[in-house]
């Protein structure tokens, strides 16, 4: 048993579990972003009740609490396997079920961009980004937007051949995914009217 992997994973988990949103919220916005949208305590909530630059602050921050971790994990101290994968799927864990919030937390799809940054530093994150806005644009249902790129990732992470460790740590992070967007989940995808897309 690698210790030494097990602190790291504790140490990704609370990171992750750090709820930059609500903090932004509270300390900023002197509002409880819970109330605000769909009650998610996440980055796109403080999006809506903040505007850009607020919003861009916490998806910042939330990209990097998963980022810093899973990077340092695969590039500089050379985790791998199961222990990589552990690691991998920690801070997004923290992210989603925060001990600082109750085990309530967000849909943590900011900090699973971070986990692909960690991974692949650009070529995975970009092209995730330009297929979730493609998929925002042309789907009513965000969570059917997330799936979406998340079977990009899938298709990006065969085509690539990447470790095994990362296309096991993004099946888990897919569950979790349906897991979060269960009840979008539920009705089939559409395509938003063309008269929509315009505006």
């Amino acid at each position: 048993m690698n210790t030494d992997a097990l602190v790291f994973a504790l140490f990704a988990f609370l990171l992750g579990s750090i709820p930059f949103s609500v903090i932004i919220g509270k300390v900023g916005l002197k509002k409880d972003i819970r109330t605000v949208g769909d009650g998610n305590p996440g980055a796109f909530n403080v999006l809506r009740a903040g505007g850009v630059a607020w919003g861009g602050l916490a998806i910042f921050l939330d990209v990097c609490k998963a980022a810093l971790p899973v990077g340092l994990a695969t590039h500089i101290f050379k985790f791998d396997g199961w222990y990589l994968v552990l690691i991998a799927i920690a801070p997004v864990f923290g992210h989603a079920f925060s001990p600082f919030l109750r085990f309530k937390g967000g849909k943590a799809i900011a900090s699973m961009g971070g986990v692909t940054i960690g991974f692949s530093i650009l070529p995975m994150p970009v092209i995730l980004m330009i297929s979730l806005i493609g998929f925002y644009i042309t789907l009513t249902s965000s969570g059917w937007a997330v799936m979406f790129t998340w079977a990009v990732g899938v298709i990006f992470l065969l085509v690539t051949s990447a470790p095994w460790a990362w296309l096991i740590t993004w099946g888990i992070l897919g569950v979790l995914t349906v897991y979060k967007h269960r009840a979008e989940l539920r009705h089939a995808p559409k395509l938003k009217p063309a008269s929509s897309k315009r505006h």
